[in-house]
């Protein structure tokens, strides 16, 4: 009766709006996994930026080099 209701407010059929919203949960599912996976790499994204920044700047030596990009015929 709720997915009936919910489709007639949607204007969308029955089955429809259960495709909609199996969706919506993968989705939530999927952002909810993502969110758990992300914590540790950004922790280690941090530790990999803060070592750069202490990195003293280098000087290139040299004209930069062109680079020919051959394109196939």
């Amino acid at each position: 009766m709720r997915l009936t209701a919910l489709a007639e407010l949607e204007s969308r059929t029955v089955s429809n709006m259960a495709k909609v919203l199996i969706q919506q949960g993968i989705q939530r599912y999927e952002q909810e996994q993502s969110s758990v996976v992300s914590a540790p790499s950004l922790a280690s994204t941090e530790g990999f930026r803060s070592a750069l920044e202490a990195q003293q700047p280098r000087r290139l030596r040299g004209a930069p080099r062109r680079l020919r990009l051959y394109r196939p015929s």
